[in-house]
């Protein structure tokens, strides 16, 4: 997981989006992932960038979107690549 971000610009779904994937349990859930920030000073828009084991990646513009948002298509395409999630689904 790869974010960016102009430090005086960091918009409110950004910060809630990252103080959500950036706890103690979410990051124990999966001991792989790579978390990388880049702190920039362009103005540029917030940006997280995931890249899947698979190669598939999930870019979201935090200026664009609301937290929720964010969350809630991180969780879908993690849940979509989850073996168990779709085990559990045809039951």
């Amino acid at each position: 997981m790869y974010y960016h971000f102009y430090l005086f610009n960091l918009h409110i779904s950004f910060r809630e989006f990252l103080a959500v994937v950036g706890t103690e349990k979410a990051r124990s859930s999966n001991l792989s992932c790579e978390v990388t920030s880049d702190v920039r000073h362009d103005k540029s828009d917030p940006i997280v960038d995931i890249t899947f084991a698979d190669g598939e990646r999930l870019v979201m513009k935090g200026a664009n979107l609301t937290s929720k948002e964010m969350l809630s298509a991180f969780t879908a395409r993690c849940t979509a690549k989850d073996p168990q999630a779709q085990d559990g689904k045809k039951k």
